[in-house]
């Protein structure tokens, strides 16, 4: 079950595979991937779990991720994470004996494939419009508001204008309620950031991770955004935390095949 990987090639919504609709460089791939895949992982991780900290098997995520490589004829295996919901990115020139603790990573190697691991957090990918370097994040409330973006863009080294990005799939703001410590932390310091919350009951907001990220990133000076909608608690493609609690995570991946001047 080989799939090409090259940049030009169209992953489709019916093979397992989900390919961001953005208009990337040549050279640059990305994919998302989705339970549907044959894993090996049993319920209630089926099937093709790739999050190793979910209380899975260890085995059956192992083989997950060595299918990975081989379906997608990737360069190198991913440069996985140890997510914690912060806003620590690490510079990926190759894979990493150990998953580095960090929520983003950025890389301008060619061959280097970085991973986002999430079930209803936002990944988000990020592209120079020169293709010298790319980066993914994983974006939580908690990592939008900390900063994730901004430190993401920081660590690119090329001026905001010219970097294109893109939301990958998260839970919707129709399906995500939070309590008042969440708007809090984006309104007090953002006002305008209200307007991505909706009052459900006293003290509960439904919040809308798309909208948060894009002022964020606007603000930040990023104009070409794309991705967003749907909706990772009711799109059974998707594993959700929020729909299953015990759940697998779907990867985000971007990488380079070429060298640029």
């Amino acid at each position: 079950m080989k799939a090409a990987a090259d940049s030009g090639t169209a992953l489709g919504h019916g093979d397992g595979w989900i390919r961001p609709d953005w208009p990337a460089v040549p050279g640059v791939c990305a994919v998302v991937t989705t339970r549907l895949l044959p894993g090996r992982s049993a319920p209630p991780f089926d099937a093709f779990n790739l999050g190793a900290r979910s209380g899975d098997d260890p085995a059956a995520v192992a083989a997950n991720r060595s299918a990975l490589v081989d379906w997608l004829a990737l360069p190198s295996a991913p440069c996985w994470l140890r997510q914690v919901h912060g806003t620590a990115v690490h510079e990926a020139d190759g894979p990493p004996a150990h998953e580095p603790e960090a929520d983003a990573a950025v890389t301008r190697a060619r061959g280097v494939v970085l991973a986002i691991l999430t079930a209803d957090c936002l990944p988000i990918l990020f592209c120079a419009d020169d293709g010298s370097a790319v980066a993914a994040a994983h974006a939580g409330w908690r990592g939008l508001a900390g900063g994730v973006i901004e430190a993401t863009l920081e660590r690119m080294a090329t001026p905001a204008a010219r970097i294109s990005a893109w939301l990958g799939p998260a839970i919707a703001g129709r399906s995500y309620e939070v309590g008042d410590e969440v708007r809090v932390a984006f309104v007090e310091p953002d006002a305008g950031a209200a307007g991505a919350f909706a009052a459900t009951r006293p003290g509960h907001w439904q919040c809308d991770l798309y909208a948060l990220a894009r002022r964020r990133l606007a603000a930040a000076g990023v104009r070409d955004i794309h991705g967003g909608g749907g909706d990772t608690f009711t799109d059974a493609r998707f594993y959700s935390y929020r729909r299953e609690r015990e759940t697998g995570r779907f990867a985000t991946l971007i990488w380079r095949t070429h060298e640029f001047a």
